[in-house]
């Protein structure tokens, strides 16, 4: 039988937690889950002052107040990480940090002793840094670290939209928009945060907390109130686009292809 292991789990998601201790414990009745957190500011709290009390951390990507990447820009995690996610873009960054291993939901006991099977040769193989290696020339390393295209659903069909078909990503409540050059508008399984992971800069700038925009869009910068720029596009946007007072310098510096 494997070796008992102490493990956190960071789902929003309750019935997910609870199916994922129940697969632990069915897995080896000696496994513990120490800890359950439901977004990230409780898992960056937790990580703080107890990660030293756990071997494996079970994470999922999209919580309630983010997406899990942020935990890593605030905390460093030097414990194996299990991802598990309903979608399947995020595969090279869950990569890029301790993750060994992705699960998309619904997770089944056969996915959980997979991933638990792999973390148990690996433990015994190799260093944590020699795992991430593996895992991303297991993956596929891409020649370009970018998202190059992004799929929609339009009624019952799927289709492929290309980055230089894209003007523009905007938030509306919780849901996420692509634009395309037509100014044709798709939901996305991203959120703003996710997608300045895997854009471009050199293309692509988050102007404020509603917008991200492509160069391409912008016809003209204007200088408004209180030092702020106000941006017109072509075509015309529905909407006024203002770059947010604590991003003015960094735009002026993207805008004029310092970045």
């Amino acid at each position: 039988m494997s070796v008992p292991l102490t493990v956190l789990i960071v789902e929003d998601e309750t019935p997910a937690a609870e199916k994922l201790e129940r697969y632990l414990l069915r897995h080896h009745p000696q496994n513990k889950v120490a800890g359950i957190c439901d977004s990230v500011e409780n898992a960056v709290t937790w990580l703080e002052k107890n990660q030293d009390s756990v071997d494996l951390i079970f994470m999922d990507i999209q919580l309630k107040d983010g997406v899990s990447f942020a935990i890593f820009k605030e905390v460093k995690i030097n414990k194996p990480v299990i991802f598990i996610t309903a979608y399947n873009e995020y595969a090279l960054d869950a990569f890029k940090v301790n993750g060994i291993d992705y699960l998309l939901k619904p997770v089944t006991f056969a996915d959980l002793t997979a991933s638990l099977q792999k973390l148990e040769t690996l433990r015994g193989q190799l260093t944590l840094t020699d795992q991430r290696v593996l895992q991303i020339k297991e993956l596929g390393t891409p020649t370009q670290p970018y998202k190059e295209r992004f799929m929609v659903k339009v009624g019952d069909h799927i289709r492929s939209i290309t980055r230089d078909q894209i003007v523009l990503f905007f938030a509306d409540g919780r849901d996420v928009y692509l634009v395309t050059q037509q100014l044709r508008k798709f939901i996305i399984d991203f959120t703003l945060e996710s997608l300045e992971e895997v854009l471009n800069r050199q293309h692509f700038f988050r102007i404020n907390r509603t917008y991200i925009i492509h160069i391409s869009f912008i016809q003209e910068v204007i200088v408004y109130s209180n030092s702020r720029l106000k941006i017109n596009t072509h075509p015309a946007w529905e909407k006024e686009m203002i770059v947010s007072r604590e991003k003015v310098n960094e735009f002026k510096d993207w805008f004029d292809g310092s970045l």
